[in-house]
């Protein structure tokens, strides 16, 4: 099986990344995308960030039930922050049948060579990479396991959703209904 991981906060999880996630599970060769909720980007402040399981749990409403995209607690369980290689090498021990792929926008393209072990990312695993308007795509290592993709994309944010939600401003259509439904309940960004 090929499995896409589309790693992310997802704080809150929007219909920008579900439009994401769904590109890459039907018009790509990938079998399932896994979303892959992390506790820490090393790259990120995680003073923002609602608490792991709130997260993981909106996504699960977000996905429903399509089967072609699953929702993963997997780095919930290993050491903090979470380093995409490490992640990768417990996948692959875990699911040795399984080909990993990673699911990346292009803005991460230009960062990637600060990420840890990034060359054998790009040497032992493809990257599903959607363009980002504005993004230069030229970067000085192998870009031969890059793959570029045209996914649809939205000009939206966590940290506007989360900014909208502080301020009492509605969050429809922004977010799947399930999540706004929830995020209407519970005062996770309140």
């Amino acid at each position: 099986m090929k499995v896409g991981l589309f790693f992310g906060s997802f704080n809150p999880v929007h219909i920008g990344h579900m439009i994401i996630a769904n590109f890459m599970a039907t018009q790509t060769d990938l079998d399932q995308v896994w979303m892959v909720v992390s506790p820490q980007n090393p790259l990120k402040n995680k003073q923002s960030l609602a608490k792991d399981r709130d997260r993981l749990h909106l996504v699960h409403l977000a996905i429903d039930n399509n089967d072609a995209i699953r929702p993963s607690d997997i780095e919930f369980s290993l050491p903090k922050p979470s380093y995409t290689v490490d992640t990768l090498t417990y996948l692959k021990e875990k699911h040795p049948a399984y080909e990993f792929v990673l699911i990346m926008g292009g803005d991460n393209l230009a960062t990637l060579h600060k990420w840890k072990n990034f060359e054998l990312l790009i040497r032992d695993y493809s990257i599903y990479l959607y363009k980002r308007p504005n993004y230069d795509l030229k970067v000085d290592f192998d870009t031969s396991n890059v793959h570029f993709f045209d996914a649809p994309l939205l000009d939206i944010s966590a940290t506007y959703i989360r900014n909208c939600i502080k301020e009492g401003k509605s969050i429809r259509y922004l977010v799947p209904d399930p999540v706004f439904d929830y995020l209407e309940e519970m005062p996770i960004y309140r």
